[in-house]
């Protein structure tokens, strides 16, 4: 009997689950970012600026629920990171962190109203089309 197919289709599945843990990984990365700098606009709001080094200002985003919840979100994403390096050299994993500049870009214009110049685009799409050639490589 030729288990060889068994093989091959349980080799997809456990390359499709990495890529999804990377994925969830780097998902979960870029939804912090976007909460953490809400967070930090509601924090300088409130103070009418920016962030100082100083201990108000360290106390104002120690008091922040949404920083906290950017901070718990990003806790989640080394989680879930630590479970992809597991399974995968991290040669064939880090490049895929890449994505996090598509989705903080994405969210940018989004959830914080920013304008992105075309020239940026053009960056990101050039580093999307790298994490597909590392994506087609083996993951060991």
């Amino acid at each position: 009997m030729n288990r060889e197919p068994n093989r091959i289709v349980q080799e997809k599945g456990n390359r499709t689950m990495l890529i999804g843990l990377i994925l969830t990984s780097v998902i979960l990365a870029g939804f912090a970012q976007i909460t953490l700098k809400t967070g930090v606009n509601h924090v300088v709001g409130t103070s009418g600026g920016e962030l100082h080094l100083s201990t108000s200002s360290l106390r104002s985003l120690l008091s922040s629920p949404i920083v906290w919840g950017g901070l718990v979100l990003f806790g989640l994403s080394a989680v879930v990171w630590l479970f992809a390096l597991s399974r995968a050299s991290l040669s064939f994993a880090y490049p895929f962190a890449a994505l996090s500049y598509v989705l903080i870009l994405v969210f940018s214009v989004l959830v914080l109203h920013e304008t992105v110049q075309p020239l940026r685009w053009l960056g990101v799409a050039l580093i999307v089309t790298g994490i597909v050639l590392v994506a087609q490589t083996p993951h060991t």
